[in-house]
């Protein structure tokens, strides 16, 4: 009789191994974790001042601006101390321009000790907040730098949330407010993120969107930096836009100078991006007329924000003496949102630079996101 049971219990056994071998593995999707690696991150450089936080080395699955499943890098910090309201919140962090090589990502300047922008995330992690940082695209991973790319840099920002959600040990779950803050660079992939979300990541609790120095028409951001002492930012764009659409196939319509310069800034990090190309225009590298040609200006009106209405509260913001990102291109965006119905706040700030406009706006923007985290209403003044 035992003999029975043994037997028709192996049988059981194998018959249920049998069926899960069986099954399809679930297929790679947006926001899974495809590692995390404890790292350590410090304030200052030469590795002094460590952020006390519990810190992840993340790779995540995002999407292209194509739509193809990639995998982008970031980092992800949590606060040691618990949280006492519920879940604990996670902001989607998304920095300015670090440059076009892996070596100028920000999970590499944050684990030496050379990344500015730990001052403005330090203001979330005092509030018990956690804060996913991505990389973007192609920085810090195989491939090139999809920069300016915003469709791509939005679903990277919303994906390391999901992706903060599975991190073994962080204590981080779904469900909870998120929130998602940038500047510049950053300003664009938040705004991305907000228009993104109710389609992209609909299941995210995302509770308002700060986007400071947006670019928000990078056509009309190159025509101001043609000639310009910041012109390397616009031939950036240039090369992360060719990276992602590969139909544009810059190379083809650029002289021999241009294709020297560009190879040789591909890898760069924003420094000498801007040393190096300073001054120059679209006219120096190219025969054409680059911009205005059919394939860049559809690429660029696609990548043009204000067409979609988010769905969220917005704080707007930028630097009145801006000299990168002429003011009147975020008041447009501005203008259009609240023609759309969007609950924005618009703060045209003192600042007489672009930088100080990030170092004026960004902790009233923090302020802000953490009384919508925290569900405070928002009015908005359009």
């Amino acid at each position: 009789m035992r003999l029975r049971v043994r037997a028709s219990l192996s049988m059981i056994i194998v018959l249920i191994a049998s069926f899960v071998a069986t099954q399809p593995a679930r297929a790679a999707a947006a926001g899974d974790v495809v590692s995390a690696q404890p790292t350590t991150v410090y304030l200052l450089p030469g590795k002094l001042l460590e952020v006390p936080v519990n810190a992840w080395h993340l790779l995540y699955r995002s999407t292209s601006a194509t739509g193809s499943l990639n995998a982008v890098s970031g980092t992800l910090l949590v606060p040691k101390a618990g949280y006492a309201l519920g879940k604990r919140p996670i902001i989607g962090y998304a920095t300015g321009t670090h440059g076009l090589g892996d070596q100028c990502a920000p999970s590499v300047s944050m684990s030496k000790g050379g990344e500015a922008e730990l001052a403005l995330v330090s203001l979330f992690l005092l509030k018990g907040f956690a804060v996913a940082i991505t990389d973007y695209e192609g920085l810090g991973t195989p491939g090139l730098h999809t920069y300016m790319a915003g469709i791509s840099q939005g679903h990277a920002v919303l994906d390391s949330i999901r992706a903060a959600t599975k991190v073994s040990g962080s204590g981080l779950s779904t469900g909870g407010p998120v929130a998602v803050m940038g500047y510049s660079q950053g300003g664009a992939s938040a705004a991305w993120a907000a228009q993104l979300q109710p389609s992209y990541a609909s299941e995210l609790k995302l509770k308002g969107v700060a986007a400071g120095g947006v670019p928000a028409d990078l056509r009309a951001v190159a025509a101001h930096l043609d000639g310009d002492a910041n012109f390397g930012l616009a031939a950036a764009a240039g090369i992360g836009l060719d990276a992602a659409y590969p139909e544009l196939n810059i190379q083809a319509d650029l002289n021999d100078r241009g294709r020297a310069l560009l190879a040789d800034a591909a890898d760069d990090c924003v420094g000498d991006l801007e040393s190096k190309l300073a001054g120059l225009r679209f006219s120096d590298l190219s025969p054409v007329d680059l911009m205005n040609q059919p394939k860049w200006l559809a690429r660029l009106n696609e990548n043009r924000l204000g067409a979609v209405a988010p769905r969220v509260p917005m704080f707007i913001y930028h630097a009145q003496g801006d000299e990168i990102i002429p003011q009147a291109i975020s008041a447009t965006l501005r203008s259009e949102y609240c023609r759309a119905g969007v609950n924005v706040r618009w703060v045209s700030l003192p600042a007489p630079s672009h930088v100080t406009g990030a170092i004026e706006g960004g902790p009233l923007a923090i302020e802000w996101l953490g009384l919508r985290v925290l569900g405070l209403p928002a009015f908005g003044n359009c």
